[in-house]
C-alpha cells in the first residue's frame, strides 16, 4: 500500500499530533508499506529516513493567499507518489486533499486529533475519520459527523520508534517526595491548577514539583509560582525531548488538562509505572480504565486535585497499588496495535472509494 501522511510540520517539540503521526508512519514503513510524509519539515525527518519514510516539503497555511501554492504543491506530490491513501492529520491537509484534487484516485482518511478546536469538525471531509477515543467520537458525532464514516483507534506509545533502540536517559537526582507534570505551558493543560494544588499540598508536606514542558504561558506560570510562595519548590525544566527519566523518578504523576482527547502522555506514564492523578476529561478515563489504573478528578478543581495528590504522597502502599495497576494490560497501548488498526481503516476507505466510483479494484497489494 502507498500512503501519504499530511502534517503541518515534523518538529520534535512535544506536539502529540506530530508524535502520533511519526510513530504511525515509521511503523507502517516497518510493516512493508511505501510511506511518505509531507510537511514543512523538522527534526523528525532524520528518524523518518532511518525507517524508510520519504519526506516531502509541503508548506501548509491557513492564509488564503497561500492556498493556490499549497494546492499546486499537493497536486505535484500526488502525481509523483500516486498514493492509495492520503492521511490528513490537520484541518488544512484535509481540506487540500478533499478539494485540491477533484479527480482524486486515492482514499482520504483524516484524524480528528483535537475535538477541542472548532476546526476539528472540518476533518469530517475524509472518507473515513479516525478519533483516538470514544469520547472524541461522541463529540464529533454531535458536530454532525456521519456515524458510518467514524473509526475509533485508541492512542498508544509503547514501542514507539521515537524511543526504540535508544537507551534510557541517565537517571535524574530528583528530590523526594515529588510530583511530576509533563505538559506544554498552555492554560488548557491546567498548569495553573497544578500550581494552586501544589501550594495547598505544601502546607502539610515537604514536596517538590517538576513541571516538564515549555510554551507561551511559561512566564505567567513562573510568576504564579512566585505569587503562591512556592517558587523555591517548583522546577520549570523547559521542553525535554525524552522525558522518560522524569516518569521513572516520579512519586506522583499529575495530568490536569481541561480538555484532552486522547493524550499520549497517559500511555507514557502508564508504561513507566507511575501513580497517576488525572482530570476526568475527553479520553483520559478510557485510558485509565475509568479510574482503576489512575485517580480521576474533576477538571479545574485545584482543591480536589490537591487532596488526591497529597493522599498518594502520604500513603505509600496506596501509591504502590496505583503504580502497579498502571502497568497492567499495556498491550492495548502498543504502536503495533495502533498501526494494524489504522491499516484496517485504510482498507475500509479504499473499498468505499472503489464502490463509490463504481470501477474495478486497482488497489496494490501490501508489500511482503
Amino acid at each position: 500500500m502507498k500512503i501519504v501522511h499530511l502534517a503541518t510540520h515534523a518538529q520534535c517539540v512535544g506536539n502529540g499530533t506530530v508524535n502520533a503521526m511519526v510513530d504511525l508512519a515509521c511503523m507502517q514503513a516497518r510493516a512493508g508499506h511505501e510511506v511518505a510524509v509531507a510537511s514543512s519539515g523538522g527534526a523528525f525527518e532524520s528518524l523518518l529516513r532511518r525507517h524508510g519514510v520519504t519526506h516531502s516539503l509541503l508548506q501548509q497555511s491557513r492564509q488564503p493567499w497561500r492556498v493556490p501554492a499549497m494546492v499546486a504543491g499537493f497536486g505535484r506530490l500526488i502525481e509523483r507518489f500516486n498514493p492509495d491513501v492520503v492521511h490528513a492529520h490537520m484541518m488544512t491537509g484535509a481540506l487540500i486533499s478533499r478539494f485540491g484534487s477533484m479527480r482524486r484516485r486515492f482514499a482520504l482518511v483524516s484524524t480528528a486529533h483535537h475535538d477541542i478546536q472548532k476546526s476539528g469538525s472540518l476533518m469530517r471531509f475524509g472518507d473515513r475519520v479516525i478519533v483516538g477515543s470514544h469520547a472524541v467520537g461522541d463529540a464529533m458525532l454531535e458536530r454532525g459527523l456521519l456515524a458510518d464514516t467514524l473509526s475509533v483507534v485508541k492512542s498508544g506509545t509503547i514501542g514507539s520508534p521515537r524511543f526504540s533502540g535508544r537507551p534510557l536517559p541517565r537517571p535524574l537526582q530528583l528530590q523526594h517526595p515529588n510530583v511530576v507534570c509533563v505538559a506544554a505551558m498552555f492554560e488548557r493543560n491546567g498548569i495553573a491548577d497544578v500550581l494552586h494544588a501544589f501550594a495547598h499540598v505544601r502546607q502539610t508536606q515537604d514536596a517538590q514539583l517538576y513541571l516538564v514542558g515549555d510554551g507561551p504561558e511559561r512566564g505567567m506560570m513562573e510568576s504564579l509560582a512566585e505569587q503562591l510562595g512556592i517558587a523555591n519548590h517548583v522546577q520549570f525544566t523547559g521542553f525535554v525531548a525524552d522525558p522518560r527519566a522524569y516518569f521513572a523518578e516520579a512519586d506522583v504523576f499529575v495530568f490536569a488538562a481541561h480538555q484532552a482527547p486522547a493524550p499520549l502522555v497517559i500511555s507514557e506514564a502508564r508504561e513507566a509505572g507511575c501513580a497517576i492523578v488525572a482530570t476526568k476529561v475527553g479520553g483520559v478515563p478510557e485510558m485509565l480504565e475509568n479510574g482503576s489504573a489512575g485517580v480521576l478528578v474533576e477538571p479545574q478543581d485545584p482543591m480536589q486535585l490537591a487532596a488526591k495528590m497529597g493522599w498518594l504522597l502520604m500513603d505509600s502502599p496506596i501509591r504502590a497499588q496505583y503504580a502497579a495497576r498502571a502497568k497492567r494490560d499495556l498491550e492495548r497501548f502498543s504502536v503495533q496495535r495502533v498501526c494494524a488498526e489504522h491499516l484496517a481503516v485504510y482498507e475500509q476507505a479504499i473499498s468505499q472509494c472503489e464502490q463509490r466510483q463504481n470501477r474495478p479494484s486497482t488497489r496494490r497489494a501490501p508489500a511482503a
